[in-house]
């Protein structure tokens, strides 16, 4: 059995830890008498919604003293206080507790509010009684009282007039608790099978290479052949991946029959962070056998776009730039020229940006298109870039901006989706919307504007409400669009929305936001703010993701390539650092091969 631990964080430096963040629900587990060890990299796995008022703008909420329990048919449950970021209490749900349903500890349903009280409630607890099959709710208010009261459903309004008053709540005892984990303020533990606690870790621990394993027989004829032998990493999780071997063939006679025992190194790419000073929101696209390079440029103020064009993706680190657009070019541009992002549609190259003739507030997204038979490399090959309309021709919206405008590709229709914030009469934030897309002229939508995401949790409006980025991702029948959020500083964060191929993309519910983001500071050291990737795969089948981060707190957005892993669950690793791909005391292999 494993121990799992519940707890909320001590608040750090706004920078890097905000009070808004902290107070959410972690977890920890631990076996036997192992230390704890966080889930998450010690980052929120459960967090409040925000609420929504009649002008849909977006009030922050945060979740205190927060208690997990086991629920009917092997499920589980929370309840929690929510309160303003700032801990104080929320009037709009005095008196009311956060419910929170689970099957896996992993993806969780907010249930309504539910009423226990006319007073402001400080603190919970609950459990479920099997021998009676009713749910125990204790709570204490602000005054210091404490009562209790049972239910049979957390959807059903609570019997107020069958409340007890009780003399305390029925705490844990945390007097000798012990944990290296930074910032631990622990509320509750509970015991979980053997089987969701390894689950837990494979799905909440970046996993790390525990063995390299090659063929168990070997017969090549040609160096060329044995070019083509690969190696198999073995991940800690369980999961693998094909990777090249360097071998070490000089000693081999390839002419002569018989067996040989040969060297080699396990190959990988390496790329240093960052890739590229001063480049946000980096894309590489490939086009004719050939990789692209592009990225807004904060050197300049935003003002131009460059590409890189090599070979392989390591050769476009050191290939030269080439200036494609500028806000000197065309007179819609004076400024803002964000987010740049290679496409292919209809066997056409396409550069989605954004762009604005002056001022923040009349950003919009843009479609360029490559000219037939035109060079990426070539500025004159490239159309006078078109603004993204409706299906009526109007603006995709007025008095707010849109931008970070993606493609997804899905039997043979291709959907745009970006993001979307409008600014009057309320600034509602941004989110994510999505729209079917003419493949002839993507500057053209052919269907209604559809809202499929909004920042509405802590991790995505944390010092200012926004999602953005989208970028899609599709493998085994999934489109995994991850998305990033908050401001665009060292809290900045890589969150995934996920559909079914097969679903109706213009429909809100066919899309599933994870309560938790898959990449933050907290994630790979020196790397602050990670955010607004975006993916590419080479000629291995090898997933890259390219994202930019801060190599210091306050240091610029600069770009950064490294290789996706895919889960258990086929979901995206976006945290395996290259040590952690690679074990450097596994890359040596001996082999026996037969030369035929």
């Amino acid at each position: 059995m494993y121990t799992l631990l519940n707890y909320q964080r001590v608040e750090k430096h706004t920078d890097l830890y905000s009070e808004k963040l902290a107070k959410s629900m972690h977890l920890a587990l631990k076996k036997d008498d192992e230390p704890f060890q966080a889930l998450n990299s010690n980052f929120g796995i459960l967090f409040a919604k925000a609420y929504e008022d009649e002008n849909e703008v977006l009030h922050s909420k945060s979740l205190i003293n927060s208690w997990l329990f086991k629920a009917r048919n092997d499920e589980f449950a929370v309840v929690a206080v929510r309160v303003n970021p700032d801990g104080t209490a929320d009037e709009i749900s005095k008196g009311c507790i956060l419910v929170f349903e689970s099957k896996n500890l992993l993806s969780y349903t907010e249930l309504p509010l539910l009423q226990l009280s006319d007073q402001t409630i400080v603190d919970v607890t609950a459990s479920y009684d099997p021998s009676t099959d009713h749910y125990v709710i204790n709570w204490q208010e602000e005054d210091g009282s404490c009562y209790q009261v049972t239910t049979t459903d957390f959807r059903l309004a609570v019997d107020l007039d069958s409340k007890q008053e009780i003399e305390q709540l029925p705490l844990e005892n945390f007097e000798q608790f012990e944990t290296d984990i930074e910032g631990v303020i622990p509320r509750n533990t509970i015991e979980i099978s053997d089987e969701l606690g390894d689950y837990l870790i494979k799905k909440l621990v970046t996993p790390h290479n525990i063995e390299i394993q090659l063929p168990e027989s070997i017969e090549v004829s040609s160096v060329g052949e044995l070019a083509t032998i690969k190696a198999t990493a073995v991940y800690s999780d369980g999961t693998t991946s094909e990777k090249k071997i360097d071998w070490y063939a000089d000693q081999i006679d390839f002419s002569v029959p018989g067996e040989y025992e040969i060297k080699g190194k396990v190959y990988q790419d390496h790329f240093p962070f960052p890739i590229a000073w001063n480049r946000a929101d980096p894309c590489v696209g490939r086009w004719n056998g050939k990789y692209y390079f592009i990225a807004t440029n904060d050197a300049d103020g935003n003002n131009s776009l460059y590409i890189r064009e090599a070979d392989t993706i390591p050769g476009l680190v050191t290939a030269q730039e080439v200036l494609i657009l500028d806000t000197k070019q065309y007179p819609q541009f004076k400024c803002l020229l964000w987010a740049p992002e290679f496409h292919i549609l209809n066997d056409r190259l396409y550069i989605f940006h954004a762009g604005s003739p002056g001022r923040f507030e009349d950003q919009a997204a843009q479609v360029m298109r490559l000219k037939e038979g035109g060079n990426p490399m070539i500025r004159e090959d490239w159309e006078m870039p078109r603004m993204v309309v409706k299906k009526d021709g109007t603006p995709l919206i007025e008095n707010g901006i849109t931008l970070d405008m993606t493609v997804i590709p899905n039997k043979g229709r291709y959907f745009v989706s970006w993001s979307h914030r409008p600014l009057k009469p309320y600034d509602l934030g941004a989110w994510i919307c999505i729209a079917e897309a003419d493949p002839n002229e993507p500057w053209k939508l052919i269907s209604d504007i559809v809202t499929i995401a909004k920042p509405d949790y802590g991790w995505d409006n944390n010092h200012t409400p926004v999602v953005e980025g989208p970028y899609p991702l599709i493998r085994d029948g999934k489109i995994f669009l991850t998305i990033s959020g908050a401001a665009v500083d060292s809290t900045y964060v890589v969150g995934l929305l996920t559909a079914d191929i097969d679903s109706d993309l213009l429909e809100p519910s066919s899309w599933v936001k994870t309560n938790y983001p898959l990449l933050t500071l907290n994630d790979v050291e020196g790397e602050y703010g990670p955010g607004h990737n975006a993916y590419v795969t080479d000629e291995d089948g090898n997933v890259w993701n390219t994202y930019h981060a801060r190599p210091g707190i306050n240091a610029p957005r600069s770009s950064g390539i490294r290789r996706v892993h895919f889960d258990v669950d086929g979901y995206p690793i976006l945290a395996l650092t290259e040590e952690k791909d690679l074990n450097p005391d596994l890359a040596i292999v001996t082999a026996k091969i037969t030369v035929k």
